[in-house]
This record gives structure tokens, C-alpha cells and sequence, in this order.
């Protein structure tokens, strides 16, 4: 029996679109000429308004953290939820994170958050079926905080289809680049997750549709009972289709469904990627694969699996994949080489 959990992200921008892809929000002179009066439009269509460029941002976890990071707006961070685990991020962000004040090591208490002093609010997720005892709207009214959300997983529940690009991800950071008064620098990211994206896509392109391989992503963390889709309304999914291959569950509505091993078994993928969440350090991240590897090799459902079989595992942690990040277009090209190691001989 399928349980959808929805997910949740920002949409904030530059355009004028909804939570179908593209903009979402504008920047224009204000009335007074201070400053550049910023609009952003979440997914339920209302807008957050500034009057110029938030210079007190809150964000809810490590991946709308690690976005502002490389857009430059690091020092108008003031706190963050789930922040990123030990070797999470590049070197030269990892110094720039470590000087963010932790509010909260997973959803950031409603009293801290309201107590901040934060002019806006970044949420990547919206809370599963609705419940949440985080803020009320009208709570984030009185404390003088606006909310931004992330299109590309904010909005992912209620997306007309699967996601097949990553166009909302490239989304968010011009959202939060016009956002931040950084927009110079969120084209220059978003220019070169394209072309790599683009550059696998030429690579992969002769190989028709119906001859893709299959993909499953086992989600080690999520449990070995009842294993966890990734459906096609996720990130994901985006990066496995640009990767020239068939996510098995990509009709499953919304971002994650729990289904069981004996769907899996009938799907039987050609390829099984092995996610984890960094364990911070690269030897704790080893062991856990190694631990979810065992896992199917010696489970008596998935051991006659085709790619259990011929040993076709990937080894990629969850927030290289499941959360916006610039790490997308690298997995979509880490995926590509694997698939296909003749189409990449001249790639180092």
C-alpha cells in the first residue's frame, strides 16, 4: 500500500511563474529608490515582499545553507536546522558553515526560531501530511518573519508529473540569488551545473528510452522491512532520467512512497544504488554501504536480483541526491559514467 510523504521547498524569483518551474518572484526599484524591492512566490501562489535584500536569513537545513554558502550571502546567515555533518560540504564552504550558529540539530524549536530576529525564514521541506509544530503563519507574522520555501521540494508533492530536469533546482538558486542581491553569482553556478548536465546528455543521447537501464535507489536509512521509493516527483528522479536511466517507481505520485520487496523483486532493476547519510568521515560512510550491501546480497528476497547479481551497485550518499544542491549535476555525471564507461573513455 503506497503512503505518499510529501516534501517541501522554496520557490522565490526573478520570474513570474508558480510552482510549475521557472520564476516565481521579481526585483524592482522601490518606491523611495533605497534599494531593490524584492518578491518572492512560494507554492501556494502568495508572495513574501521585501523591501530591499533580507539581511537576516534563517535557514531549516544544511542543503538551503549550502546554497547561500556559494552564492556568497554566508555572513546573512544567522542560524540554521539540520546543519551539515562533517565532511558534507566542499573544503572551502565547510569553514564558512562552521560559523553559522546551530539553532536547532534537526527541526530548529519554534520558540528559537520565532527569537532569531530573522527577517526570513528558508524552508527546504514542508512538514510530512501537514503536521507541524513548528510556527503558525500567523505566529512567523508577529515575530516580523517572512518564509521563503524551496520550489524544487517545497512544491515536489504537488508537481503535474515527475520531475525529469533540474530546472527547479536551478530554479531555486536564481530565487535566492535575487533573493540575497546575488543573482550575478547564482548564473555563473547555474551555468555550470547546465553544461554539465548538458555534456552527459550529448553523451547519453543515442541510447532510446525503452533501452535505458533500470535504476532502484535503496534507501538503507529508511529501513530493510519496507523499503522507500523514490518517486517521480523527487530530485531524484530528475537526476536518474538526466543520467540516462529508468528510476522503477518513477509513477508513483508525490516524492516518497513505502512500498515492499516483493514490488522491487518484480521490477528487478538493473542497477541498485546504495544510499546513505554522511556518518561524517569517509570510513564511517564506507561501512554503512558495506553494511547495505550485505544487506541485499544475503536478503533471501533480493539476493537473485539481477544487479545483486552481477554486483551493479553505486555507492552515493542521499544529499548528493534527495536535496537541491549543486552536487546534482556531479551525480548526474558520477551516474552517466558508471552506466555507460564506453560513452566517457576520454572523460578523466
Amino acid at each position: 500500500m503506497w503512503r505518499p510523504v510529501s516534501g517541501a521547498v522554496l520557490a522565490a524569483g526573478l520570474l513570474t511563474t508558480a510552482c510549475g518551474g521557472g520564476g516565481g518572484g521579481s526585483a524592482s526599484p522601490d518606491a523611495q529608490g533605497a534599494g531593490p524591492r524584492v518578491s518572492v512566490e512560494n507554492c501556494d501562489g502568495e508572495k513574501a515582499t521585501f523591501d530591499s535584500p533580507p539581511g537576516r536569513i534563517v535557514t531549516s537545513n544544511a542543503s538551503a545553507l549550502e546554497m547561500l554558502l556559494r552564492l556568497g550571502a554566508g555572513p546573512k546567515v544567522i542560524g540554521t536546522g539540520f546543519p551539515p555533518g562533517k565532511g558534507a560540504l566542499p573544503a572551502e564552504l565547510a569553514g564558512q558553515a562552521a560559523d553559522v550558529p546551530v539553532l536547532g540539530r534537526t527541526v530548529i524549536p519554534k520558540e528559537k526560531l520565532l527569537g532569531s530576529g530573522a527577517d526570513v525564514y528558508v524552508q527546504t521541506f514542508r512538514p510530512a501530511n501537514g503536521t507541524s509544530t513548528g510556527p503558525r503563519p500567523e505566529e512567523f507574522d508577529a515575530a516580523g518573519i517572512k518564509v521563503v520555501e524551496l520550489l524544487s521540494t517545497a512544491c515536489a508533492a504537488e508537481h503535474p508529473g515527475p520531475q525529469k530536469d533540474l530546472s527547479a533546482v536551478m530554479g531555486d538558486i536564481e530565487r535566492l540569488g535575487t533573493l540575497t542581491g546575488t543573482s550575478e553569482r547564482a548564473d555563473e553556478i547555474v551555468a555550470g551545473m547546465r553544461a554539465k548536465v548538458d555534456a552527459v546528455g550529448e553523451r547519453v543521447a543515442a541510447v532510446p528510452e525503452a533501452e535505458r537501464p533500470t535504476y532502484f535507489v535503496f534507501d538503507f536509512d529508511a529501513g530493510t522491512r519496507q523499503p522507500s521509493a523514490v518517486c517521480g516527483g523527487q530530485v531524484a528522479n530528475a537526476v536518474i532520467t538526466l543520467a540516462g536511466a529508468r528510476n522503477v517507481f518513477r509513477d508513483c505520485d508525490g516524492t516518497f512512497e513505502k512500498t515492499g520487496w516483493e514490488d522491487v523483486v518484480a521490477k528487478n532493476p538493473d542497477w541498485i544504488q546504495l544510499t546513505v547519510r554522511n556518518r561524517g568521515s569517509a570510513e564511517a560512510d564506507e561501512k554503512a554501504f558495506d553494511e547495505a550491501e550485505r544487506f541485499l546480497t544475503t536478503f533471501p528476497a533480493t539476493r537473485g536480483l539481477t544487479a545483486v547479481k552481477k554486483e551493479r551497485f553505486l555507492r552515493i550518499r542521499s544529499e548528493r541526491m534527495t536535496t537541491p544542491s549543486v552536487a546534482n549535476a556531479e551525480t548526474v555525471e558520477r551516474i552517466a559514467r558508471t552506466l555507460y564507461p564506453d560513452e566517457f573513455q576520454d572523460v578523466r
